[in-house]
């Protein structure tokens, strides 16, 4: 029953190669060879292990789809190994890989021969396809003689055969390309050409939304010129620039000039253009470029017939142009790719010698082609320029730098930088406008959609806004989609828009509302975060950052100890110190600045790193920090006062670390007075107090005086903040700790358990006792 089933190959693939496993799998049942593909023979109900077994054992041959996608991924190996095991010394060829992309080969892989089709046409690609299958690779023709040396002038040098027909007709002159060097662009010329041999039409567009300069025209030239070489188009390549507005009459001419048919005169131009799909010359594949598309509408009567030998490429800004068009998203370089640009246009040794900075250079012009081209000509002609002298004036002058705004003539974009993006500009309605230069104020990040209309411009129609950004920003490529409702700008696109927000007069009140939106998402990070509450608020802290930082002037006073404080303890919940005491420093600077050196907030800001020191063990640079603080709060605030009993309880806390016990006792004494004093008993601050006496009766040895404290306050946290709270678990894990002390490990364990199981529920770290919120306020 299974020599019956037997056949030749399994295509074994990874399912990001399944349109390369498809194509080989055709090819090869087209050339007569049986073939087993999960694409076509694993069917709906089956089982899919047994089904994978049974092609192992059934299939002759494995044919394996090789790619990055295949070597990496996990279930692909145990196909491998199988072809791989059935004959280690490869000489029944079980196993035979097909290269289809750029892959590092590592390990056994090295000691087998693959075919390679990376950057092939169709043609050569399935060519080297079936030549693999074939037991010899003896030629089809006898090889030349290699004995005997003739002159130079006698000498046969073989040359690739070229099309043997009439030359392809076309108006590439037009449309010369600038470019240096192409690079990069490998894979998208490769995926374009596979589409274009799979679809009738396909449009080029860019994944930054409407993003100018990131080189849609020079890919279809690039395109258009290699398969001109080819003569993959023997009916003709017919460059059309839309922009004109002639796409009709450029049609016309090009089967007038080229293809020498003359339609009747009493025809429209429609009727005329129609004459000449008809009987177009000569037979074969014709490509049509239709270059810089702004709308459907500007193309749509000019279109050719729907037949298979006719393939129209488009470039556009426009995310979506038609329903009908197979799109091919073209990203930014990579940074190896802009480097090698920036290097075939100013030199290697130049590049070698300010490599960091060349890398800094390509990072701040975010990688776009055009960025890249216009910078690299302007110190092609600056030989005198280093690479750091053109990136700080960049940084100075940003869009305005004159190496950004004139292209040389000879290249293929004839806009600079910020004159390629105004044409986007120009197409946006008033609320897009208003919304993209209100986004330029957000940090270079992703931006979550939810600050946007949670925090900023709740007032606003959220469905409006929505529209906005879809219609508008996103299908003009001016804002780029990352995943779920989170959104970016490319670094030249936002400074576009800051430049444009630069010239509104209703800037500044623009800024004071992106602050009121920040400071308030500030406020909702905790002093002791979750990983949950980390995770919520993580794409916020940039944009936070933005507003305490660049924006600051236009923080009001009361926003900013909730801005640099909530930043702080972002970082110091996680036990991240080194990056949270710049903000709590800045924090400090920023109040005495605006609001003098008397002010209750300067003293929230100095027990606020004067926590993060006694965090570290820091003592002394915490100590006189907190003793600042509750003098300066003493004399502003009273005796009485909520924020003075915080203050005390603090300076406690860090006496009682130090094992200054005599010093600490009073002050938490005090503090718990006054707690008990301005809230009542049932307050969960009254329990912050309560641990740091009993930690320091606890450091004493005096058990019997630390217990009841401890559990005073864990009945405390229970009630009023229920069971699954991080101060639960810290006391809970205090009273484990007393009973420790006192070997009475029985009753020790289940608490430990108990707080080891809720810190790991809430991810949160393990607080030093006694610790509390260092701005209480009521």
């Amino acid at each position: 029953m299974i020599e019956q089933m037997k056949k030749q190959f399994f295509v074994s693939y990874n399912g990001r190669d399944k349109q390369w496993a498809e194509w080989i799998a055709w090819i090869l049942e087209e050339a007569g060879y049986s073939v087993i593909i999960q694409a076509w023979d694993f069917r709906p109900g089956s089982n899919f292990v047994l089904e994978m077994q049974n092609a192992t054992v059934q299939a002759e041959k494995t044919l394996a789809v090789l790619s990055s996608n295949y070597l990496n991924a996990l279930y692909t190996h145990p196909e491998w190994a199988a072809a791989f095991a059935q004959d280690p010394k490869g000489q029944k060829r079980t196993l035979i890989p097909i290269r289809v992309s750029e892959c590092e080969i590592k390990g056994l892989w090295q000691q087998i021969v693959y075919a390679d089709v990376v950057n092939l046409s169709e043609a050569e690609a399935k060519d080297v396809v079936l030549a693999a299958l074939q037991e010899r690779a003896k030629p089809t023709q006898a090889p030349g003689f290699p004995g005997v040396s003739l002159p130079p002038a006698e000498r046969i040098t073989p040359q690739r055969v070229d099309y043997p027909g009439a030359e392809v007709p076309h108006n590439l002159a037009k449309a010369r390309t600038g470019a240096v060097n192409f690079v990069g662009r490998e894979d998208a010329m490769t995926q374009l050409h596979h589409q274009l041999q799979q679809q009738e039409r396909i449009a080029i567009t860019a994944v930054v939304t409407g993003m100018a300069g990131v080189g849609k025209t020079e890919l279809a030239l690039q395109y258009a010129l290699h398969h001109k070489k080819k003569s993959t188009y023997p009916g003709g390549i017919c460059w059309i620039g839309v922009q004109g507005g002639t796409v009709g009459v450029q049609l016309l001419n090009f089967a007038k000039s080229l293809l020498g048919l003359f339609p009747p005169e009493d025809l429209n131009l429609r009727g005329q253009l129609d004459y000449c799909w008809a009987r177009w010359q000569p037979p074969g594949d014709v490509l049509l470029i239709l270059d810089d598309v702004h709308q459907y509408e500007e193309i749509q009567d000019y279109l050719p017939p729907q037949e298979q030998r006719f393939k129209v490429l488009i470039t556009t800004r426009q995310h979506w142009l038609a329903a009908s068009f197979e799109q091919l998203r073209l990203p930014v370089l990579s940074e190896s790719a802009a480097l090698a640009l920036l290097e075939s246009l100013i030199g290697a040794s130049r590049l070698q010698a300010e490599l960091e900075v060349g890398k800094g250079l390509c990072a701040w012009l975010g990688y776009l082609p055009l960025g890249l081209e216009l910078v690299g000509r302007f110190l092609k002609r600056r030989t005198n320029w280093t690479l750091a002298r053109m990136q700080q004036q960049l940084i100075d002058k940003g869009l305005q730098l004159s190496a950004l705004q004139n292209p040389s003539g000879d290249m293929t974009a004839q806009r600079g930088v910020e004159a390629a993006f105004e044409v986007s500009w120009e197409a946006l309605n008033q609320p897009a406008r208003d919304l993209g230069c209100f986004l330029s104020l957000f940090a270079l990040a992703p931006i979550p959609w939810r600050l946007v209309i949670e925090r900023c411009l709740s007032a606003e129609d959220e469905e409006g806004l929505e529209d906005i950004r879809e219609e508008q920003l996103l299908n003009l490529h001016l804002l780029q989609a990352v995943e779920g409702e989170v959104y970016q700008f490319h670094p030249l696109v936002r400074q576009f828009f800051q430049a444009k927000l630069a010239l509104r007069e209703d800037g500044d009140e623009l800024k004071r509302s992106f602050c009121r939106g920040m400071v308030e998402e500030a406020k909702t990070i905790p002093e002791n975060p979750t990983k949950e509450q980390v995770e919520a608020v993580a794409l916020s802290i940039p944009h936070i950052a933005e507003s305490a930082t660049a924006l600051e002037q236009w923080l009001k006073d009361e926003g900013l100890i909730p801005s640099f404080e909530g930043l702080g303890y972002f970082y110091h919940g996680q036990g991240l110190y080194e990056q949270a005491e710049p903000w709590f420093k800045q924090c400090v600077e920023v109040t005495r600045c605006r609001l003098g050196d008397n002010h209750p907030d300067v003293a929230t800001s100095l027990n606020n790193l004067a926590a993060l020191y006694n965090s570290q063990g820091r003592y002394k640079e915490a100590e006189p920090l907190y003793l600042e603080a509750l003098d300066l709060l003493k004399r502003l605030l009273g005796e009485n006062h909520l924020d003075v009993a915080t203050s005390s309880n603090n300076l406690a806390l860090l006496y009682s670390y130090q094992g200054k016990y005599e010093e600490a006792e009073p002050l938490f004494l005090q503090a718990l007075e006054l707690f008990k004093r301005i809230l009542g008993d049932n307050h969960p601050y009254v329990a912050f107090p309560l641990s740091g006496l009993a930690a320091l009766y606890h450091s004493q040895g005096k058990y019997e005086e630390a217990e009841p404290l401890l559990i005073q306050a864990l009945e405390l946290r229970k009630r009023l903040l229920g069971d699954n709270h991080p101060d639960v678990a810290t006391s809970l894990n205090n009273l484990a700790e007393l009973y420790r002390s006192q070997g009475r490990y029985t009753e020790a364990e289940p608490l430990y358990l108990e707080a080891l199981d809720l810190y790991k529920r809430l991810h949160c770290t393990v607080p030093k006792a006694g610790t509390q919120k260092q701005n209480l306020s009521i």
